[in-house]
């Protein structure tokens, strides 16, 4: 989808340097908060009239910007002096800082805990600077600075799961902290990059391996060792062409259930994909596996198949 410019809305001028970073809207009250970096201030823009309102001064470096619609909370980053400032959307007057880790920047709210999240930036110079600080929106304190491995990017709260999600940029991994119990990491998992297509390759973005929370597909990963060059990379885009001659079956019948610790290849009854050719089962205990040409030895074209569990 393209987006198609309606109009424009004139902003204070710049008094230094920084420009714009990140905005939140308020739907509720059809406002934009917007942060104006190189003002030091938090633009408040009316979307109904389509006009400037005002600025909420003294935050030094605002970076981040968020709204919580059922509090009726503004939340802004301010990485100039290490804060958070929060306010209600009826008195921004009545603003309030709370010091947190080394240039915060973004944030994310639980609501049913009124915990705030800021996700710092850090240092690379300062040890022990890249963290993540939580804050007790109600007491205005910070609760935990909680270590994680690298300068974050941005962070999301997902409300079912109550969990914190953090976007680390190196090492590329989203760190995973609970609201329950907001001292430190639960849990980490590495980000997976998408392949771009080439011009002229024909290839969709892929990924090859997708963690997912309640997975419903078959994943298989290709081994880094293909002999035969059955398995390739396209050269314009890079992607990795598993065998052709590999595909799913969901044949479970006993007759099947051989595994292949010895390496050889268990049988599979009847024909998987409808090409008429014989299948030999790698995984024989998963709801879906990887099958090769029964005659192909085992490793010969996959070397290491790598399978999970599916529910539905």
């Amino acid at each position: 989808m393209i987006l198609e410019q309606v109009g424009e809305i004139p902003l204070p001028a710049h008094h230094g340097s920084g420009g714009f970073d990140h905005a939140a809207v308020h739907r509720p009250r059809r406002q934009l908060y917007v942060a104006h970096t190189a003002n030091n201030v938090l633009d408040v823009i009316d979307c109904a009239a389509g006009k400037y309102l005002r600025s909420v001064p003294y935050l030094e470096a605002v970076a981040g910007a968020l709204v919580s619609e059922e509090h009726d909370l503004v939340f802004t980053s301010n990485r100039g002096e290490n804060t958070v400032g929060l306010f209600s959307a009826d008195h921004e007057e009545a603003l309030a800082k709370v010091s947190v880790g080394v240039k915060p920047n973004g944030l994310a709210y639980d609501p049913a805990r009124g915990l705030l999240l800021a996700a710092n930036v850090g240092d690379p110079s300062l040890p022990g600077s890249f963290t993540v600080s939580v804050v007790d929106v109600s007491a205005r304190a910070m609760i935990a600075d909680v270590p994680v491995p690298g300068r974050t990017r941005w962070t999301v709260f997902d409300a079912e799961a109550g969990c914190f999600y953090v976007n680390i940029a190196h090492p590329a991994q989203i760190a995973v902290i609970e609201s329950a119990n907001p001292s430190r990491v639960a849990r980490t998992f590495r980000r997976r990059r998408a392949t771009r297509a080439g011009p002229g390759c024909g290839h969709p973005p892929a990924v090859l391996r997708v963690r997912r929370r309640r997975a419903c597909r078959a994943r298989f990963e290709v081994g880094r060792r293909a002999s035969a060059g059955r398995a390739r990379r396209c050269p314009r885009c890079h992607l990795l062409q598993p065998d052709p001659a590999a595909s799913l079956c969901r044949d479970r019948r006993p007759g099947a259930d051989r595994s292949v610790r010895d390496g050889r290849n268990a049988p599979c009854r009847g024909d998987s994909d409808g090409d008429g050719r014989p299948h030999a089962r790698i995984r024989p205990d998963a709801p879906y596996h990887l099958c090769i040409p029964a005659g192909l030895p085992s490793g010969a074209c996959l070397s290491r198949p790598r399978l999970n569990r599916t529910t539905h």
